[in-house]
């Protein structure tokens, strides 16, 4: 939340700055969708792929917009699997949220592909038996899909600390949004080919064989139909 004071002066609250700081993954995932989308309003779907997201694929998911304020998971990586105790796949994103959260997320969700805007939330875990302070950033980027509807985003989750006894839910301490603006840029950038959903699963490394000693993928992978 930015203040105005007189003269045009914009001032940034430094808590802002120091959220970025804390978690530069999440910086690193907005780099990259801003990248994509080379002055338009966002990228497409189709545009994302894996191997510009290599270090964040842990973190990373997709998601779709199944209602006004809801949307559910495509793909997640193995550290939201990790928190939930579970595969999140088809999940409401609100699942990782506290009951006493669900509102504020569901208006953000609303935000994110209306405005549309980018959104970034600064979280901490419940706590309990066998659950110790857990605090994480959460970034949601709007998507178009292939028509032109705005109704995926691209996301990323990371936490600090134990995670304990799964699964862990977490409360809004702070909603960062941000609208977007749109810079013309004089020659677009080709596009990479975007992963599809109804692939069985990414491999970093382009290797599709499997053994007792394959690395798990970083991303899970729902088939819908679009």
């Amino acid at each position: 939340m930015m203040r105005m004071f007189s003269g045009g002066a914009k001032v940034v609250p430094l808590s802002n700055y120091q959220d970025k700081m804390r978690f530069p993954i999440l910086n690193e995932v907005e780099a990259y969708w801003e990248g994509l989308r080379s002055g338009r309003s966002m990228p497409a779907r189709s545009d994302v792929d894996p191997r510009g997201l290599e270090r964040a694929l842990e973190f990373a998911f997709v998601l779709e917009r199944v209602a006004p304020n809801v949307a559910r998971f495509r793909l997640a990586g193995q550290h939201l699997t990790a928190l939930m105790g579970m595969d999140v796949r088809g999940m409401p994103l609100s699942a990782l949220f506290a009951p006493s959260g669900r509102e504020l997320l569901g208006d953000q969700i609303e935000n994110l592909f209306d405005t549309p805007q980018t959104i970034r939330l600064t979280l901490s875990g419940e706590g309990g038996l066998g659950k110790p302070a857990l605090d994480a950033g959460m970034l949601l980027l709007p998507l178009h899909n292939e028509v032109g509807e705005v109704n995926r985003a691209l996301g990323c989750l990371i936490s600090e600390g134990q995670i304990g006894n799964a699964p862990r839910r977490f409360v809004i301490d702070n909603v960062q949004s941000k609208p977007i603006e749109v810079h013309r840029v004089s020659a677009p950038v080709q596009a990479a080919a975007g992963f599809a959903e109804t692939a069985a699963s990414f491999d970093a490394k382009g290797s599709n064989e499997k053994g007792p000693d394959a690395k798990r993928p970083a991303l899970r992978l729902v088939s819908s139909n679009d």
